[in-house]
């Protein structure tokens, strides 16, 4: 099975000089892929090749978060003083038309005034950021790969029991013919004392009939649609979409099966068979 999940996880962490650097990817369902990147202003100019890098997951609503941490106890902190002066300035003006007062301290807690004064990356830490960036991928792929699995193995269970329940159809489907006929035979057989029938007549009007409520295209097409989705599912990779396309046409055949049944017996495995194929479509959702 090489289908993989939609929702993921991934983590990696490593050690560049006195920094301690992770990458984490999340990710949910999502039709297109959509990268929600969240990391230090000094790492800003590796977004595109962090965006590059993260193209191979394809689909989903994947959250990117990098962490740094100083592991150096001598690491001396500075004020941004540009950025302070602009908080300053909002907040003044702010606290004028408010009538509230505000301190300096709840100034230096704000994003970007207080750093390490170390706001140059060497070439060393940013080749260390996008092999951390590398490292999560392959976890966050892994990730993936072990709850695809998971997923189309429930998928396909629910595909087979769809094709035992139609198996418990023919029995219904040959007595619902007997009845059908015997039925229409005494309706006859009840006009013909009190009118003129013309018997050739009716056995053709049966026939059509009978044929009308034959349901073993349906049959045949349902087997067909069950085994490409097996196949399309054990052989190709990400193909979520395409399984879609393929339950949607399963679905088709079900629905006739089930507006041709005319057995209360034939009706309950229908609904069972819907049930099965609702389930599937729920699953493919989170699938690539």
């Amino acid at each position: 099975m090489k289908s993989q999940s939609m929702t993921g996880y991934g983590r990696a962490e490593a050690a560049c000089g006195d920094k301690k650097i992770a990458v984490e990817l999340r990710s949910v369902n999502g039709k297109q892929l959509d990268l929600n990147i969240k990391i230090p202003s000094q790492y800003r100019e590796l977004e595109p090749e962090i965006r590059r890098a993260l193209s191979v997951l394809q689909r989903g609503k994947v959250d990117v978060f990098i962490f740094t941490e100083n592991q150096s106890a001598a690491t001396v902190s500075s004020i941004n003083e540009e950025m302070f002066k602009a908080y300053y300035a909002q907040l003044k003006k702010l606290s004028a038309e408010l009538n509230e007062a505000f301190s300096i301290g709840e100034i230096l807690r704000l994003p970007e005034v207080v750093g390490t004064g170390k706001n140059e990356v060497s070439e060393e830490e940013k080749s260390c950021v996008l092999s951390c960036v590398e490292k999560s991928v392959q976890a966050f792929t892994e990730f993936r790969k072990r709850e695809g699995a998971t997923i189309m193995a429930d998928i396909l269970h629910r595909v087979e029991l769809i094709l035992q329940l139609l198996a418990q159809v023919e029995p219904f489907e040959k007595k619902r013919i007997e009845t059908t006929k015997e039925r229409l035979q005494n309706a006859l057989n009840e006009v013909a004392a009190t009118s003129n029938i013309d018997k050739n007549r009716f056995e053709q009007e049966l026939i059509y009939y009978l044929e009308k409520l034959d349901v073993t295209e349906e049959k045949t097409r349902l087997r067909s649609h069950c085994a490409l989705f097996s196949q399309t599912a054990n052989g190709e990779e990400n193909a979520g979409r395409k399984l879609g396309f393929i339950a949607q046409e399963m679905g088709r055949e079900i629905n006739t099966l089930g507006s041709k049944a005319n057995d209360s017996n034939m009706q309950r495995i229908v609904v069972n068979m819907k049930d099965e194929l609702e389930k599937i479509k729920e699953q493919l959702l989170n699938v690539l």
